[in-house]
């Protein structure tokens, strides 16, 4: 098997569409009202699905966290610290919501974290170096 994308179950589409295209610069593959909407950032398939809609395909009910959630994280990479602060400056005046400023790890990353309008938190870091050389 391959990984082909991944996806986050949104409550409301319109929001998170906007803020993933606008803030973050996903590319948008559909209309804001579809069910299933397909994004797409530096190739990797990234999917928004109507929590409803979901459940009535799968005939189940979910449970969902409200508010900052920790089930899991999305990174994304940019080449230079100072990048991280101008993402984290951005995203957080763009109604991302800070969670951590950015900051130099003891191990050398810079990372700061978001969370998204529904509360997925979002990872943006840099090694200060290309990412195609980031792990050499």
């Amino acid at each position: 098997m391959r990984l082909d994308g991944f996806g986050l179950l949104v409550n409301d589409m319109g929001t998170m569409i906007r803020f993933y295209k606008e803030v973050l610069g996903f590319e948008i593959k559909e209309s804001e009202d579809a069910t299933n909407v397909y994004l797409v950032k530096d190739g990797t398939l990234f999917l928004l699905y109507g929590r409803k809609d979901f459940e009535k395909m799968t005939s189940k009910k979910y449970e969902y966290v409200k508010g900052l959630n920790g089930h899991s994280e999305m990174a994304l990479y940019v080449d230079t610290f100072a990048e991280v602060d101008a993402a984290f400056k951005n995203a957080t005046a763009n109604g991302a919501t800070p969670v951590l400023e950015p900051t130099t790890e003891p191990w050398g990353q810079r990372t700061c974290y978001i969370a998204d309008p529904e509360g997925n938190l979002i990872e943006i870091g840099s090694w200060n170096k290309p990412f195609e050389s980031k792990d050499t």
